[in-house]
């Protein structure tokens, strides 16, 4: 995902000479086409993650839209002040990537494992928040949050991840994406861990189980109406996302469902249940920990349906 960001922030920023890139020290070998190729709209703001979004806030005050790049935490948990009070406060055109959302960094431990982010992000005002789960998505989401006025957050996966699909006609935020209809249970997921919720919907196919599966690419603002949609006509939403089952987006999914009369599907949300990580590893081996691969996807619904 990251490759893409960068290749589609390039294009982006050779039509419009306001695009700014700031990174925190990192990036190097994905950044280096973007500063050879536009040197002036390109900042190294050193291992200082609040200082780097108080200055996209300046920047983007004056006229900028800046993009300001960092993984895991970094650019989120250790500059939310800055975020808060600098750009959302003032609705700046700052958009904030992160690259390595969830356990993409697991073998660095707990200090580098992006668990919380959408939970504390989406609770600021005036912040639009994207998780993407494939290149295409990461592309469209790219350009989406750059014609988007006002502070973004963009979270995405490190690279290596399965593509979903081979075009998007109407990609808009807040709207979720269908990848196929189904019965009883409707499986939603955000983010790069897509591809557990995929073949977790394989398995139960073969368990008997048709699931309709669901990408949202935005948590917030969170697509009301598909969910309104699905919570009518299935029994189960089952909501998978690479993050603390509180306050994430599984919690998003729940408000909506909470505030309907008259529905019938229950809500089982699949993620890190609110803890913290204390195992390194590699991100497929950690999702097996926490209970997130797709066989335990397939058997949480499995163990759901025998309960309904």
């Amino acid at each position: 995902m990251r490759d893409t960001f960068v290749k589609t922030l390039i294009e982006i920023a050779k039509e419009d000479k306001n695009v700014h890139l700031i990174t925190g020290d990192l990036g190097f070998g994905v950044l280096k086409p973007f500063w050879e190729q536009l040197p002036d709209q390109f900042t190294n703001a050193g291992i200082a993650e609040q200082n780097m979004t108080s200055f996209a806030a300046g920047l983007a005050l004056e006229g900028k839209t800046v993009f300001t790049y960092s993984i895991g935490n970094f650019p989120t948990l250790r500059a939310v002040e800055q975020i808060r009070n600098d750009c959302a406060y003032h609705d700046a055109n700052v958009k904030i990537v992160c690259i390595g959302g969830g356990f993409v960094y697991g073998s660095l431990g707990m200090s580098h494992h992006a668990t919380e982010d959408l939970s504390i992000i989406r609770a600021l005002p005036n912040v639009t928040v994207l998780a993407p789960g494939d290149l295409i998505e990461a592309e469209h989401a790219t350009r989406a949050i750059y014609n988007h006025k006002g502070t973004c957050y963009l979270r995405l996966g490190r690279g290596g991840e399965k593509r979903i699909h081979d075009k998007i006609d109407d990609f808009q935020i807040g709207k979720a994406i269908k990848i196929k209809g189904g019965e009883k249970v409707a499986i939603f997921s955000t983010g790069a861990i897509f591809d557990e919720a995929l073949e977790a919907s394989e398995i139960l196919s073969k368990e008997g189980i048709n699931p309709a599966l669901y990408t949202f690419p935005t948590v917030k603002p969170i697509d009301r109406l598909t969910i309104e949609e699905c919570a009518k006509n299935f029994d189960l939403i089952v909501t998978v996302e690479e993050h603390n089952v509180v306050g994430g987006f599984g919690s998003a999914v729940s408000e909506v469902t909470a505030e309907l009369v008259g529905t019938k599907a229950r809500v089982l949300k699949v993620g890190l249940n609110d803890m913290y990580s204390s195992i390194v590893g590699s991100q497929k081996y950690l999702r097996g920990v926490y209970g997130m691969s797709a066989s335990q996807i397939a058997e949480k619904v499995l163990e759901n349906q025998k309960d309904a």
